[in-house]
């Protein structure tokens, strides 16, 4: 299920043109929001695996049951059920390694309903010690303030998910969006900046996001 609903989003934007897909990202609410969160539950899905093999022991086994759950409803578009589980399921396992991913799962269901306020107070409580889901809770955190359009605390919270773990998949997705607040803020050297850092640092993300194009657009506004 979650592969098919991962494979949808992103063959729909296959399909478009760079403009198209840059029109649509700046007009289309769901889709900004559909380009956040998918990233973070197919994140969240390897990270799931990677700890249940490696790192979670018996006592958090029970603490997954019910985040397990929320995804299901997540995959289907189904936000107030994935809500109704994840309010309580967090609330019972404060401190457990499920709890935390729950919280994460929560503030994702809070943004797609536009409650920005409460996705923030989910995920500063987010202390999980990872790689990918403590950067993401603090990128979705810049998503957060980016969507509430305060752009400094946005662009201070895409720079800290940058840089905290660098890595080949955070650290160019959170300068990209870096680079996009500088672009609203009109600091175009910044933004400029933050896209030769990935064309440089990380070629292959560069490529995806066909990069030098962003470059030419600071240079030319």
């Amino acid at each position: 299920m979650i592969y098919i609903c991962v494979s949808k989003f992103w063959n729909m934007i296959e399909q478009l043109s760079f403009e198209d897909l840059k029109n649509k990202f700046n007009t289309n609410k769901n889709f900004k929001l559909g380009t956040y969160i998918v990233g973070g539950v197919i994140a969240l899905v390897v990270v799931y695996f990677a700890y249940r093999q490696f790192i979670w022991g018996p006592a958090n086994e029970k603490s997954n049951d019910g985040w397990w759950v929320a995804l299901n409803y997540i995959t289907k578009d189904s936000t107030d059920q994935a809500i109704s589980v994840l309010v309580p399921f967090v609330k019972n396992n404060d401190g457990k390694t499920g709890g935390e991913i729950g919280q994460y799962l929560l503030a994702t269901q809070y943004m797609k309903k536009g409650k920005y306020t409460a996705a923030l107070e989910q995920l500063k409580s987010v202390d999980l010690e990872d790689t990918y889901i403590s950067t993401l809770s603090i990128g979705l955190q810049g998503d957060c303030y980016n969507q509430m359009k305060k752009y400094n605390d946005a662009l201070e919270l895409y720079l800290e998910a940058a840089d905290r773990e660098d890595n080949e998949f955070t650290s160019p997705m959170f300068l990209f969006k870096a680079g996009l607040v500088c672009e609203e803020l009109n600091k175009k050297a910044d933004a400029a900046a933050h896209y030769q850092r990935i064309k440089d640092d990380y070629p292959n993300y560069a490529s995806t996001k066909t990069i030098d194009r962003y470059i030419a657009r600071c240079a030319t506004k």
